[in-house]
Order: structure tokens, then C-alpha cells, then sequence
């Protein structure tokens, strides 16, 4: 009995760790990506524009947008200290938490004052602070803003576009030599296909056929 309660307990440590809340001062990157006492952080439930995000209409001038969501942020918080309750890693080794400072739900104040959208794809915390910040015309709203989600995806598929016009005819299968050697093949639908650059002079290559990759010493990325 007591060597199964030891067992429980060495399985418990790794989640009495990951709730132990990250305190530190925050160093702004943008409008929702901070250091906080050296960890990188990304703020949950919420997505602002991206640093070289432009926002405008037909009728309004273009304007740098994310690099102002970006500078309000930083002249909130910019050195005050945060606290933030870890929820997961996202696949960039970020930690994705809920910050507080003096009480404050970080989140929920950026997306209240319109420098930040409720990111519905994963909570729905924020969903009416941002409704109220859009009636009120706060921020962002009514600026002609393009949803930084949607505005990635299109910087994706413009770069997509680019990077296949590269590819000899009926060879749209990537081979990548990742930072550490490793020579992984990419095909189109995957989820890191559209990221993916192929630079000829670091030896990466195009494929024809699956086949063909793995013939050259190429493996199948996993994802």
C-alpha cells in the first residue's frame, strides 16, 4: 500500500509544477505575446493583430494597426508585474496562460478596450467584452480591421502561392532539413506545408512522388 501511494504521488509532481503560477515582470512583444520574468507567454482566449498587420477601408487610409495595438499594450503593462496561471504549451513552446495584473484579467482588458478580439476558436471567455468594445466603437472596432486569424491565413496562401510558383511542374512536395539535420518531407493539407521554404542552397529540394523522398533519405513529417 505504501509503495502505491508513492507512485501516486511521483505522478502527481508534474501537475503540482504546472500549477505553480509564473510571476514575474512583463516585457511586452505584442499585443498578445509577453515575457514574463523571462518565459515567453501567450495570452489565452485572445488574438490581436499581428505586428505587421495594416488596417483601413475603402474610404479610410491604410494604417499600421498591429503596431499600435502593440504600443498601447506596451504602455500598459511594460514592466509591471504579472501573474499568470499556466493552460497548456502551444505548438511554438509557448506558454499559454491566463495573466492577472493587480487583479486583472489581462485578457478581458485588452479585448474590452478594443486591442484585441475574443479568440472564439478557443474560449468563449471574452466573447461579450468584445461585442460591448465593438457597439462602443472601442479601439480597433470600426477601424476596418481585418480578424488577425483571417489575416494570417491569407498572408499564408499568398506565401503558399510564391513558394509553389518555385516548384518544377507536378513536384509540390517539400524536402526540408530542419535546424538539427533532420531531412523531413512535407506534402500539400499538412500542417506545416504552407510554412514551409525550400532553400536549394542549404540542399532542400522539391519532390515529385512520396516515393522519391524517402529513396533520397527523406521521412514523412509527422503532422
Amino acid at each position: 500500500m505504501l509503495t502505491f501511494f508513492r507512485a501516486a504521488l511521483v505522478a502527481l509532481l508534474p501537475l503540482a509544477a504546472t500549477a505553480d503560477p509564473l510571476i514575474g515582470p512583463i516585457r511586452v512583444i505584442d499585443g498578445d505575446t509577453l515575457d514574463v520574468g523571462g518565459v515567453r507567454v501567450r495570452l489565452f482566449g485572445i488574438d490581436a493583430p499581428e505586428l505587421d498587420q495594416r488596417c483601413g477601408t475603402a474610404s479610410a487610409p491604410m494604417w499600421a494597426c498591429g503596431a499600435w495595438a502593440a504600443a498601447e499594450v506596451r504602455a500598459r503593462y511594460q514592466g509591471r508585474a504579472a501573474t499568470c496561471a499556466q493552460i497548456e504549451t502551444d505548438r511554438y513552446g509557448r506558454t499559454v496562460a491566463r495573466c492577472t495584473v493587480d487583479g486583472q484579467d489581462m485578457g478581458r482588458a485588452l479585448v474590452r478596450d478594443g486591442l484585441a478580439f475574443a479568440f472564439r476558436r478557443y474560449s468563449m471567455d471574452y466573447d461579450l467584452d468584445e461585442k460591448i468594445a465593438a457597439v462602443q466603437g472601442r479601439g480597433l472596432h470600426g477601424a476596418g480591421v481585418q480578424p488577425p486569424d483571417a489575416f494570417r491565413a491569407t498572408a499564408r496562401a499568398a506565401a503558399a502561392a510564391a513558394s509553389l510558383a518555385d516548384a518544377p511542374e507536378g513536384c509540390t512536395i517539400k524536402g526540408n532539413i530542419s535546424s538539427d539535420g533532420k531531412r523531413i518531407y512535407h506534402r500539400p493539407g499538412q500542417r506545416n506545408y504552407d510554412e514551409t521554404r525550400i532553400d536549394t542552397r542549404r540542399g532542400e529540394r522539391w519532390f515529385c512522388t512520396p516515393e522519391d523522398a524517402e529513396s533520397a533519405g527523406w521521412r514523412a513529417a509527422r503532422r
